[in-house]
């Protein structure tokens, strides 16, 4: 029998398109309990939009997923910006009096 490299023996931009077109190929359910004012809200946004309930709550939920992940993990300075951003991080400002109060402090935990 021949052997067959696993996803993630291949090339990562292999392994990304394998485990993408699996989890494109697949659906799955979320079942939510919410308050019948919100229910309605909802519905009454997704009909504005002239969406079902679903694809508006799926369309959402996604846009919030995206915005939140790219706040954690992108962010886009100016060059100069970005040059006092490396300046900032090679040279960090000297402990302040309440920094080395701090760490003359016996931690709680050694108490």
């Amino acid at each position: 029998m021949p052997k067959t490299r696993s996803p993630s023996a291949q090339s990562p931009s292999v392994a990304t398109a394998a485990v993408a077109g699996s989890v494109a190929d697949t659906k799955g359910s979320i079942n939510l309990r919410i308050e019948a004012g919100t229910r309605q809200l909802i519905d009454e946004a997704a009909a504005a939009l002239g969406k079902t309930r679903t694809e508006f709550m799926v369309d959402s939920a996604r846009r919030q997923a995206i915005d939140v992940l790219l706040d954690q993990r992108l962010f886009v300075l100016s060059p100069d910006r970005h040059e006092a951003f490396l300046h900032a991080l090679d040279t960090p400002p000297a402990p302040g009096p309440k920094l080395r109060s701090l760490l003359q402090r016996t931690p709680a935990w050694q108490r």
